[in-house]
């Protein structure tokens, strides 16, 4: 099969690669229909994180058909058009059944392999999932593949963002990062019941769609400060949803934070400090709430949402690309060249 690797830092390149095949009774296999870029992709990418071995599939957003299943599988079928979390997880665990699923016991991530261990990722023409009945999701009728990918990371990670942020009408939110998830955390803070939203981020093209949104925007960290005292008489943010992973991303939602209020962080951090110390969490009764999303755990509830009140995601999608394609995929994305805000892959 043809498939997206990575090569080393900053290279990534088209391979023709063996088939993924059932290794164990709880596999299946899925014939990738669209893949998605996502903003942790990009740590491996630029070298923040380090581990991930070359010609490993990239990538851990991907929605398809069923064309295999092992011998143990006993909820799908082949034909089956599902979406995946970006975790596998098995659904029977004491984190599973607790609502954790991005902290099965037995659960690997997507396109992340290590000295050999791990899983292969969704930009491929297939993907091997182990655990398939507690990790793949069918997709609904009516629901679209973009909708099931979105589903999978972005829209559940920004919901699982804006939830640990506790939004309250007569609040005062922050978010800091306008990519996708950040652009949906957003979409669900107001959602969730927020009447003001402020969001930073330094791209003009991402700012336009979070001010459709809703949202309050300045692109000037000072300018961005400086509204959010205007709105709360200079207490600061009530919350600050920080979707971006990098020290000076940290070190600002720390800025606006008021005393007592809580930063919300899913960017995926990979440094080993924090950009504030312990005393600076001391000083203002500061809540960090962090980790992996659930997605898994939110897929099935947030599809009967959409099911009941429909979401406008059409503008989520910016770019989409051939397999054959994904070098470029990967220099629009990574460089945000073109406005670019989430990148797909149409593989099948």
């Amino acid at each position: 099969m043809r498939a997206i690797c990575f090569e080393g830092v900053e290279r990534v390149g088209l391979h023709s690669i063996d088939d993924p095949v059932i290794e164990s009774a709880t596999d299946a296999i899925v014939r990738v229909r669209v893949a998605g870029l996502c903003g942790s992709d990009l740590h491996p990418y630029f070298g923040r994180e380090a581990g991930l071995d070359p010609m490993t599939v990239m990538g851990h957003e991907f929605v398809g058909e069923v064309v295999d299943v092992g011998s143990a599988v006993s909820g799908l079928s082949v034909r089956d058009s599902v979406c995946a979390p970006f975790t596998t997880s098995c659904g029977q665990c004491f984190y599973c059944l607790a609502g954790l699923s991005s902290r099965c016991e037995h659960g690997q991530l997507f396109g992340w392999r290590h000295e050999g261990e791990g899983l292969h990722g969704g930009q491929a023409q297939y993907v091997r999932v182990p655990l398939a009945d507690g990790t793949l999701v069918r997709i609904p009728g009516g629901m679209g593949d973009d909708q099931g990918l979105l589903l999978g990371d972005n829209l559940s990670t920004a919901f699982f963002c804006a939830e640990m942020a506790e939004i309250r009408p007569e609040g005062v939110y922050a978010v800091i990062g306008c990519g996708t998830v950040g652009l949906l955390a957003v979409a669900a803070a107001f959602r969730l019941g927020a009447e003001v939203v402020l969001a930073h981020d330094p791209q003009p093209d991402r700012l336009a769609i979070a001010a459709r949104l809703g949202a309050e925007v300045r692109a000037g960290e000072g300018e961005f400060v400086g509204a959010i005292e205007d709105a709360t008489g200079g207490r600061g943010a009530d919350a600050v949803m920080e979707l971006v992973g990098l020290p000076d991303a940290q070190r600002l939602a720390y800025r606006v934070v008021r005393p007592g209020g809580t930063i919300s962080a899913v960017g995926c951090h990979c440094g080993e400090h924090f950009a504030f110390g312990p005393a600076d969490a001391y000083d203002k009764n500061l809540t960090y709430r962090t980790g992996r999303c659930p997605a898994r755990h939110y897929m099935g509830r947030l599809a009967g949402e959409l099911a009941e009140r429909p979401m406008d995601l059409s503008w989520c999608v910016s770019h989409r690309f051939a397999l054959e394609e994904g070098l470029d995929a990967w220099r629009v994305f990574a460089g945000r060249e073109d406005g670019c805000v989430k990148a797909v892959l149409d593989v099948a």
